[in-house]
């Protein structure tokens, strides 16, 4: 299995005063699955998408990614195995404002020390994949909401990573553009890719083939997405 939760616990200290969020959390996610975590809001989930994604540590419990133990890693060893093993794709897209498409699919190359000419072709790949092979120049103000969202979600896959999170990706977008991103999660899980989506929305999250309900820090169900109805 890709993802191994085994009784996670997440507290938050405000003075002497304890906030617990994620309580007793147990569930694991097999390679090439697309998992939907919903919940409303308070419920945990993106604290919760946080830990999967090595952005925060649990209080308690154990979190094993493909296979190794994440507790007790520095953040350097956090941070390698992010940019080896993992793809973000957000609500609020988080581009850079004064690159170009490419530009911006191009930069977890850089990080990763990818050769010019090198990150330059599979970025253009990326963006052929995800649609823009035509806008690869533009800047984000020219580009509409939804091609923001296929640019984040290129710079996410480009370096072909084990799993892709993805936080609300449709929270930003209209009826018709969300349709369309919903569509190339589709297609990149069917080419393989470990999707784990978190939202609110329960039209979205059927779309993934298991939901995982989560309210009040707890796992309350599961129950089978698209592929059972």
């Amino acid at each position: 299995m890709i993802i191994d939760v085994r009784n996670l616990y997440k507290d938050y200290y405000s003075g002497e005063l304890v906030v617990p969020v994620l309580k007793d959390v147990t569930f694991s996610v097999e390679e090439g699955e697309y998992l939907a975590i919903m919940g409303p809001s308070g419920s945990g989930k993106s604290t919760l998408m946080n830990i999967l994604g090595l952005l925060d540590q649990p209080t308690a419990g154990e979190y094993l990614l493909a296979g190794e133990y994440t507790s007790g890693l520095s953040d350097k060893q956090l941070a390698a195995m992010r940019n080896e093993k993992i793809g973000f794709v957000f609500q609020r897209f988080h581009l850079l404002p004064s690159d170009t498409a490419l530009q911006n699919v191009m930069l977890p190359l850089t990080y990763a020390g990818i050769p010019a000419k090198q990150r330059k072709q599979l970025a253009i790949e990326a963006l052929e994949k995800v649609g823009l092979a035509d806008r690869l120049d533009f800047k984000p103000n020219q580009l509409s909401g939804g091609q923001q969202q296929r640019v984040a979600i290129a710079r996410a896959i480009v370096t072909n990573p084990t799993i892709l999170f993805a936080d609300e990706p449709t929270g930003s977008l209209d009826s018709e553009n969300g349709e369309q991103i919903m569509e190339l999660f589709q297609m990149l899980n069917e080419e393989g890719v470990t999707i784990v989506m978190i939202t609110h929305e329960r039209e979205i999250a059927c779309r993934a083939k298991r939901l995982l309900y989560i309210h009040d820090g707890r796992i309350s169900q599961t129950e089978g997405g698209a592929a059972d109805e």
